[in-house]
């Protein structure tokens, strides 16, 4: 880094809250518009994360025209009811107040369309916590994680070389190392270590607690470096 880290920026779905319920039966919902019927719902857990378009793609086989229709069967019933189906991970509104009081500014960087991230973070009182939340857009525009955080440090003139990402998915972590931005891994969401790992994060979180030591560690790096 050398500059100084300043900047958190946070994964929404798995990382700040779990949306396990609302994204799963949405999902659900748009299979069952093409009669494909799902056993159980954690069948359908590879969908949070990635963005939908692409997951209906290569989980599903879908082509161009029927993901694209998936998505907005999907979002007929996400958009209204699975939103909330939502809860926040414990510990995470203890760890945001924890990195304002120190004096960091913090990010939101998902694929979700930023319109739903900023209802989530606002119906659970976390969105005061963030300078700013960068999503995607719902014309299935910066749906890639390495667009969306290049996006939030654009919007927001943050240096890569002052900024680490957090989140659960390999997506989280490619993209930030696309950005030139030190990662963080963390297991608590819904990718396994070996994922995270595999993807190159610099960093694994198996706890929220340890979310905070690791930003120490980086922290008084980069003072010993100066």
């Amino acid at each position: 880094m050398g500059r100084g880290l300043r900047s958190i920026l946070f994964d929404l779905d798995g990382t700040l809250t779990d949306p396990k319920v609302g994204i799963t039966k949405s999902v659900e919902y748009a299979l069952n518009k093409f009669d494909i019927q799902i056993e159980h719902l954690d069948m359908l857990l590879p969908y949070i994360g990635p963005p939908l378009y692409d997951s209906f793609i290569e989980l599903h086989q879908f082509s161009e025209e029927q993901a694209r229709q998936a998505v907005i069967f999907y979002r007929e019933r996400y958009s209204t009811v699975g939103l909330f189906e939502n809860m926040v991970i414990d510990g995470i509104p203890q760890l945001l107040e924890g990195f304002k009081n120190n004096g960091f500014s913090l990010y939101v960087a998902t694929s979700k369309p930023t319109v739903f991230a900023e209802q989530i973070l606002e119906r659970y009182k976390l969105d005061h916590y963030f300078e700013h939340i960068g999503g995607s857009n719902l014309d299935g525009t910066r749906s890639k994680k390495k667009e969306v955080i290049q996006y939030v440090l654009d919007q927001n003139a943050i240096h890569p070389g002052e900024a680490v990402m957090i989140g659960d998915r390999e997506h989280d972590i490619i993209g930030a190392k696309g950005c030139g931005v030190e990662s963080i891994g963390v297991t608590f969401g819904y990718g396994p270590k070996e994922e995270l790992e595999h993807a190159g994060a610099d960093h694994i979180a198996y706890q929220v607690e340890e979310i905070a030591d690791i930003i120490q560690h980086i922290s008084l790096r980069e003072r010993c470096a100066k």
